[in-house]
This record gives C-alpha cells, structure tokens and sequence, in this order.
C-alpha cells in the first residue's frame, strides 16, 4: 500500500490485460459494451467536462483534449504499447467521422444531444 500526495492510503492494483479489440468495436449483442461506454460517454462526460471548462474558465475543449490524453496514459501505464493505441485510436475517430457524415446528410446530429 502507498501514499498518494494527499496522504491517502492507496491500493496498488495488479495490472489486467487490456483487449483493445473488444473495447473497440462492436460485438452487435443486445448488451453492447461499446454501445453502453459511448452512451455514458455522450449523456455524462462530455456535458461534465463542458461544465468543468465553464466553470474553471478554461478554454473549450481543453479537458476533452487533455482528458482523453490522460486516460490514454494510464493505458499505456498498463502495457498497451503507443501503436495500439494509436491504431484503435484511429479506427475510432475513422467511425466518428462517419457518423458526423451521416448526421450531416440526415440533417444534423439528432435533437437533444447537443
């Protein structure tokens, strides 16, 4: 067990191995792992880290950016080599891409999920 700054007991927690596959892309079950990740991700985080720039006066997007460079981090923390990511990373935003295409061509994304 180990210190954090604050003084606080902490738990080391032995690494797990990480299947970039399967947190990637979707296995088309009613229970999608992905499809749920994506909607926490749309309905809590980006609306929290929006109000966090606010908040803090921070400039747009700059938790998103650094955020999401974090979380990678700890990734790679666990082993995960930078190509990985980098190359799970890319089939992501390739997909992202698509469905700004699609909602753009259907009318816009659909209301509500501002």
């Amino acid at each position: 067990m180990d210190l954090c700054e604050c003084n606080l007991k902490v738990e080391r927690v032995m690494p797990m191995t990480i299947d970039l596959e399967t947190l990637a892309n979707h296995d088309l079950s009613d229970d999608c792992a992905v499809c749920r990740a994506q909607d926490v991700v749309s309905m809590a985080l980006i609306p929290a880290a929006a109000a966090w720039e606010l908040a803090n006066e921070l400039p747009r997007f700059s938790i998103a950016l650094h955020g999401a460079a974090s979380l990678l981090g700890v990734i790679m923390e666990e082993g995960v080599p930078r190509r990985e990511l980098e190359a799970a990373l890319s089939d992501l935003l390739d997909e992202i891409e698509d469905g700004i295409k699609e909602d753009s061509v259907m009318g816009g994304p659909p209301q509500g999920s501002a």
